[in-house]
Formats: structure tokens, C-alpha cells, sequence
């Protein structure tokens, strides 16, 4: 088994600044509203505070476009295995998520992909 490279730049709460999916932005009221906790290969998403989502993390190879993979266990996603790439942008992280199991090739989305861009900050 290949050793991970290390997680804690990725760990901590992380707010959306912006989003889109599909190629339409998130309204910024909306984005406001969420948050992303990432520590020891768990996430937690909360909208206004509340958990809507949580599940686990895995992280690829850094050679490999910097994949990481979340496997939802309660809430919205649960059962659902979600592929996505990140990257860090100055102090931002950028995650795209392949929200129809397939994994992204890029930082962009576009009308009637299956796509989700959230740029982050850490709180």
C-alpha cells in the first residue's frame, strides 16, 4: 500500500467564497451558508450550522492532479462515492467535484456537465 502524502494543509474549516455548478454561480447568500470541516480522513458539511453532509476523504498521489475522494455516510450523500481534484490558489482551496461519479479533468465547469467548482477559505 502506497503511503499518503501529508493531509494537513487540506485539514481545518473551509467557507465557500464561490461556487458553480453547471456552469451557473451559486448566489452568495447561499454560499455564505456553507462550510467544509476536513480532519483525519473525515468531512463535515454544514449549511447555516446545521450537518447536511458527512462521510470520509481520501487523498490520491500529488503526481496524480491532486485527487481526493469523498464517500458519503449521512445526509445528502450518503452511499454516494464522489471523485474531485483540488488545488491551492494562495491561501484558497479549490475543489471540483464530479458530482455524476465521474472524475473532473479541470477547474471549470460548463452547462449540463455534472460538475461542482467551490473556492474556499479557511476560517
Amino acid at each position: 500500500m502506497k503511503e499518503p502524502f501529508p493531509t494537513e494543509p487540506i485539514e481545518g474549516i473551509w467557507q465557500i467564497e464561490k461556487a458553480e455548478l453547471a456552469g451557473e454561480e451559486m448566489p452568495a447568500l447561499v454560499a455564505g451558508k456553507i462550510e467544509v470541516e476536513l480532519t483525519a480522513g473525515e468531512y463535515t458539511v454544514r449549511f447555516a450550522g446545521d450537518v447536511s453532509d458527512r462521510g470520509t476523504y481520501e487523498l490520491g498521489d500529488p503526481a496524480d492532479a491532486r485527487p481526493i475522494i469523498l464517500t458519503g455516510v449521512a445526509g445528502t450523500n450518503a452511499g454516494r462515492t464522489i471523485p474531485a481534484i483540488h488545488r491551492f490558489v494562495g491561501d484558497n482551496l479549490h475543489i471540483c467535484y464530479g458530482l455524476d461519479g465521474v472524475p473532473p479533468t479541470g477547474f471549470v465547469t460548463k452547462a449540463g456537465a455534472a460538475l461542482f467548482l467551490a473556492i474556499y477559505r479557511r476560517r
